[in-house]
């Protein structure tokens, strides 16, 4: 994986207000034992993501966004290529962090990816 390879992440339609992410759709929780969701855009296109994303019945995705592997280096976040339940997925680990710095890290990833985007978008789902 390069520094400039896209991390694609789903966004829920809940975490999308007035067209635009909110940070929590970059902020894990407690059940994902603090590890962020994305796929490896080097292995997949975002549009691809999200249609094998939403064909599980129990996902909704407004659209896809993404940050960089070095965002991520630059905030100190490991990303990890897990390869589960599927090749291209990964996990950006927020787990060495407390509440406020995983906050703050969270704000940071969005505004990344705000800067840059949808990169695919649900028909009249944001």
């Amino acid at each position: 994986m390069r520094s400039e390879t896209l991390l694609l992440r789903q966004i829920h339609p809940n975490f999308v207000q007035a067209g635009r992410a909110t940070s929590q759709a970059f902020r894990p929780t407690p059940k994902d034992e603090q590890r962020l969701s994305v796929d490896n855009g080097d292995l997949i296109e975002a549009e691809a993501a999200w249609k094998r994303f939403v064909s599980n019945p129990a996902c909704s995705s407004a659209g896809v966004m993404a940050v960089l592997h070095g965002e991520c280096d630059a905030q100190s976040l490991a990303v990890i290529e897990d390869g589960v339940p599927y090749p291209e997925h990964c996990s950006i680990d927020f787990s060495a962090f407390e509440k406020r710095e995983i906050e703050r890290k969270a704000k940071h990833l969005s505004r990344q990816a705000q800067g840059r985007g949808w990169l695919f978008e649900a028909s009249g789902a944001a």
